[in-house]
């Protein structure tokens, strides 16, 4: 796709960051009719460091969409594989296999994705409709301020050139180095114990994958609070990779990269698995900004989404779907924005609480479920139980779709009633 330029343009909004935040608020805005510009640094197809899972909750929205993506991007795409399910790895080397699909679910396709970010990202930037978005690639924001009309930035081509906007709306879709979110503040300044630092790589022939292409996440001992992950690909490949708190990581002063390394060699319940395996690539580290702290994610004429808003998945680390979900609700807020001509802070807080009411309930169990982490004799017995225990199991199977399930989570009840039948 052509990318076309802006010169000392102005525009009701501007788009920062196209991967999946950035491109699925075009696409929605595109779909309500609402021209906008959209900027990246990069040109794509490229790569993004992540664990490259899809959970289920981005059905519902390239479904809102339209329903035929799902079929398009991840049920019938080569380059993207269905997951049945979730493997647990306790602390003792015990696993406990758990479907995503609950007893009841009447969905016709898996209910979970695996696919490289280069693949996936790719396949949302050939939806853009040149009809209403302006794609900029290779075009890196390197200042903004707030200006009379609104945020005014500075835009750096490839070729050295420099050019001017303003729009009267930004959303900062970023990633978790974001600029945009400075006009915030401190608001979403790093913070070790809601960030967490990751490593991933991809092997060739890892043995024993599951049959239904589960992922995987190992809580070894050396990377509480955190975990090792093994993610089925297409092709025989595997994403593998290790992420743990920052603060932990500094405290007991831990080296991911060899730490990762050490794991797949030793790990009495991985080295077998690895043997024969074959690296390909480098291994790369990222940050992720978590989403245990409530934080602003709104301001006068700008909303941020996805990472640079801070939404990553405390447990699981996960954040796709939560960028894809802030982005389906930015266009929504934005396309009453315009219609009202109303940008100020007050009438755009609307997008923290409807993010918020969404996602807060689930962010929070899931840092309740981070910091259980700590305490690995807990994980082992929980693991334990639901092994031998086909009722429980099927209790764990549902909370991926039942919130008032998950929160008995939080609960020590939850576990007295374990411990005694």
């Amino acid at each position: 796709m052509d990318s076309n330029r802006i010169t000392n343009s102005f525009s009701d909004i501007i788009i920062v960051g196209a991967g999946p935040a950035g491109a699925t608020a075009s696409m929605f805005l595109s779909a309500s009719g609402i021209r906008h510009s959209l900027i990246d640094k990069a040109i794509f197809p490229r790569d993004k460091i992540c664990g490259d899972a899809l959970s289920g909750k981005v059905l519902p929205v390239l479904k809102k969409l339209n329903p035929d993506l799902i079929h398009e991007l991840l049920t019938k795409n080569e380059n993207c594989i269905g997951s049945k399910g979730i493997v647990f790895g306790a602390p003792n080397g015990n696993t406990l296999d758990v479907p995503f699909r609950a007893v009841n679910s009447v969905i016709d396709h898996d209910p979970g994705f695996v696919s490289k970010r280069i693949d996936f990202d790719y396949s949302l930037i050939q939806q853009l409709n040149p009809e209403y978005c302006k794609f900029l690639q290779g075009s890196e924001v390197c200042e903004l301020d707030y200006s009379d009309n609104g945020v005014r930035i500075k835009v750096r081509h490839q070729d050295g050139k420099e050019e001017f906007s303003e729009c009267k709306l930004l959303l900062g879709c970023d990633g978790a180095h974001s600029i945009t979110n400075k006009l915030l503040g401190d608001e979403h300044k790093l913070n070790p114990k809601h960030y967490c630092g990751g490593i991933r790589a991809y092997y060739r022939n890892v043995k024993s994958m599951h049959p239904e292409n589960y992922i995987e996440l190992h809580f070894l001992k050396e990377l509480l609070p955190g975990y090792f992950w093994i993610f089925p690909l297409p092709g025989g490949l595997a994403n593998v990779g290790a992420g743990m708190l920052t603060a932990s990581i500094s405290s007991k002063k831990v080296n991911l990269k060899s730490a990762m390394l050490n794991a797949i060699q030793n790990n009495p319940s991985l080295k077998k698995r690895f043997e024969g395996a074959e690296l390909v690539g480098k291994i790369d580290g990222w940050g992720l900004p978590l989403g245990s702290k409530k934080r602003k994610i709104s301001a006068s004429n700008m909303l941020l989404c996805g990472d640079a808003a801070s939404m990553i998945d405390p447990f699981s680390g996960e954040g796709i779907s939560n960028a894809m979900y802030c982005g389906m609700r930015a266009a929504e807020v934005a396309q009453k924005a315009i219609q009202g001509n109303n940008f100020k802070g007050d009438f755009l807080q609307q997008y923290d609480d409807l993010v918020y009411n969404r996602m807060w309930t689930e962010l929070k169990l899931s840092h309740t479920l981070q910091k259980l982490c700590n305490y690995p004799s807990l994980f082992n017995f929980v693991v334990n139980k639901a092994s031998r225990n086909e009722t429980f199991r099927q209790t764990i199977s549902c909370m991926f779709d039942d919130m008032d399930l998950r929160k008995k989570l939080r609960k020590p009840s939850f576990y007295f009633r374990l411990l005694f039948g």
